[in-house]
């Protein structure tokens, strides 16, 4: 991608930089911190946050025009749960075998897991309802459109998800607070 004289170049498109990015550069700096939230829960790693608002972004970008002035929050939202879906659904070959086990850098007496450990093991998709669902304060309603589900989906994979959290070893402990089943 490269950027002369105001228009931008891609290896497909050529747009012109004054075709509405003011908004989409307003768009960023409004809301890129809680897009980078959300992208962080979902991915529990910065880096991977990072490079997923991004393309996200990058995504939002080239469709600027057709997005709703008024608030494109939520297909930027659908675009970053979309991608962060596909990242998972693709084969990824980044552990190595090997014959011994590295050491633990935890040491085993002290081997407490908190509740982002907890979120952590669920499911992709059950992680997901509970992100959108307890940490962006989305409706069940809201939470399905970003999903593209069903509320019937989303309720069913939020009591999954609470009722492997309630077994969790590292919540049942005490460690930390009871989930409440949403009403």
């Amino acid at each position: 991608m490269s950027i002369e004289d105001g228009v931008v170049t891609t290896g497909v498109t050529r747009m012109r930089a004054s075709d509405g990015t003011g908004s989409f550069d307003a768009f960023v700096v409004a809301r890129s911190q809680s897009l980078l939230r959300t992208a962080y829960l979902l991915t529990r790693d910065h880096a991977l946050a990072e490079d997923l608002v991004q393309t996200a972004l990058a995504k939002a970008w080239f469709h600027w025009a057709r997005i709703r002035e008024d608030n494109p929050e939520p297909y930027v939202r659908r675009i970053l749960v979309t991608t962060y879906s596909s990242w998972w659904r693709r084969r990824w070959n980044g552990e190595i075998p090997t014959e011994e086990l590295p050491e633990s850098p935890v040491p085993h007496g002290e081997d407490r897991l908190d509740l982002w450990d907890a979120i952590g093991r669920l499911p992709r998709r059950q992680r997901i309802v509970v992100v959108l669902r307890f940490y962006e304060d989305l409706t069940e309603a809201e939470t399905a459109r970003l999903m593209g589900s069903s509320v019937g989906t989303v309720k069913s994979q939020t009591a999954k998800a609470l009722a492997k959290l309630r077994v969790d070893p590292a919540l049942t402990a005490g460690t930390t607070a009871d989930l409440e089943t949403p009403r």
